[in-house]
């Protein structure tokens, strides 16, 4: 039977995405507090965050640019510590400000705001007194956080997102630890943990949206992938299985339906990776079923049998498969081409997560980050970025047949807006629709120019993508 395309819906949120840390500068003005992210460094020549891209000071000019582009949504997050410098003491009212600034300028202009919570930056004097190990005093003052800005924006937002990427900062964290801004191996069962304490944390705060806001949504984004066998070994399949638990089911069967997944139950058991649950956990958890998800999709997991213990070590970033000894190896898949940096690119793989996690939970779905990065030279005020238009063009295309196939998506946010701080390779892995005119050390004038990728998604958003 052939499959019908459908068009996109005609309320469908073409937006873009940016985080705090990674764009927004001013890491020390009006009120902020340190985060663990102001003193993480890759070396000498690579970007800190402390200037970013400099949204902060620059949001109402980029905002006209989004206009211009014709976004209808724009994903960003709020920076913990610019709102309780301390993380769990005095509010700062400027902090508040700043973001009400952001989101009435972005209602002004038709944009519809979509904030994260919680983006990889713990303030830094809760990270000193435990940061996640510590149960009581990082949920209550997430709590706390969250509260403030609920308190504040309810009424004014429609989406909410509470963490990024717990599942990479748990699997990246087994092998470095980007919860605490270190390069510091972290002991797994005390991640597992910080998990545990993740999944509380955001049941809570989904449930207190709730009293703020009858209308507000609000759920969860996870850098969920499809994970294919190496092989036509039914080892390697099993392995698949295994993967797909370990990276995606574990994480959304606790969030959606308020259970260890029994697969991963089992081997946390046998491996003394069992986090403390206390009495209520799994109440507090089935009551804060998220309203949609979010998905952060680069590219899809290729894996094998893992047939001896090792864990072997292998360059780490947040799309990398990884090793978990007796469950699964990573396999390279020679069937998908490589970017720049050396990711694999699977356009279809966006359509096989999609329907996997629609069928398994049923929940609508929006789009958090897919994108691109790339190196790039500024000529004749624009840059030809061909290939990354190339990339969304099939990306967007797989994402309308998951459309058609039933899967309700309401958002697609790439990342990223504007070109910002990649978390390990600085300012020379350039990921925007606008390029931003700095380098790793020479600020410049921090001049933004559109590259050629801008026309291209203006015109697919004014025709809705239908371009294919």
């Amino acid at each position: 039977m052939k499959l019908k395309k459908n068009n996109f819906p005609k309320d469908f949120l073409w937006g873009a995405s940016i985080s705090a840390f990674q764009s927004e500068g001013a890491y020390n003005e009006d009120n902020k507090g340190m985060s663990v992210q102001d003193i993480k460094k890759y070396g000498d020549d690579v970007s800190d965050f402390k200037v970013a891209s400099d949204f902060y000071h620059k949001y109402k000019e980029d905002i006209i640019l989004f206009k211009e582009m014709g976004l209808k949504s724009f994903r960003f997050s709020i920076a913990w510590s610019r709102i309780i410098p301390t993380g769990d003491g005095e509010i700062n009212e400027k902090g508040l400000q700043f973001y009400e600034n952001l989101i009435d300028e972005l209602i002004k202009n038709n944009i519809e705001p979509i904030p994260t919570l919680y983006h990889f930056d713990l303030p830094l004097s809760l990270q000193e007194q435990g940061g996640w190990n510590n149960r009581e005093l990082t949920v209550n003052a997430y709590l706390k956080y969250a509260e403030a800005l609920f308190k504040r924006f309810a009424k004014k937002i429609k989406y909410w997102i509470t963490f990024n990427e717990q599942n990479v900062m748990i699997m990246i964290g087994s092998k470095v630890s980007i919860l605490n801004g270190s390069q510091t191996a972290v002991n797994e069962k005390e991640l597992y943990q910080q998990s545990h304490n993740m999944f509380i944390a955001q049941a809570k705060a989904i449930d207190l949206l709730r009293k703020y806001s009858t209308q507000a949504k609000i759920g969860p984004a996870l850098n969920n992938v499809c994970i294919y066998p190496d092989s036509k070994k039914p080892e390697d399949y099993l392995s698949a299985q295994n993967a797909s638990i370990m990276r995606n089911w574990y994480y959304l069967d606790a969030i959606v339906r308020g259970i260890y997944n029994p697969i991963a139950k089992k081997y946390f058991l046998d491996n003394n990776l069992m986090p403390e649950i206390l009495d209520n956990d799994l109440d507090i958890l089935k009551k804060g079923k998220p309203d949609f998800l979010s998905i952060n999709y680069y590219t899809s997991g290729t894996v094998k049998e893992n047939q001896e213990d090792t864990n072997k070590a292998i360059k780490i970033d947040q799309q990398t498969m990884f090793d978990i000894n007796g469950l699964f190896s990573y396999s390279k898949n020679e069937y998908l081409g490589k970017t720049e940096y050396g990711w694999a690119m699977d356009p279809v793989g966006l359509r096989i997560t999609l329907r996997e996690v629609y069928e398994r939970y049923q929940l609508p779905l929006m789009i958090s980050e897919n994108g691109l990065g790339l190196s790039e030279k500024l000529e004749n005020e624009t840059v030809n970025d061909q290939m990354r238009i190339e990339y969304y063009h099939q990306h967007i295309e797989q994402l309308q047949l998951a459309i058609s196939e039933g899967v309700e998506v309401i958002a697609y946010n790439p990342w990223s807006a504007i070109d910002l701080v990649s978390s390990h390779q600085g300012f020379k892995k350039r990921y925007g629709f606008i390029y931003v005119d700095r380098t790793e050390n020479d600020l410049k004038e921090l001049k933004r120019y559109k590259k050629k990728s801008f026309y291209w998604y203006k015109d697919l958003i004014l025709k809705n993508g239908d371009i294919f």
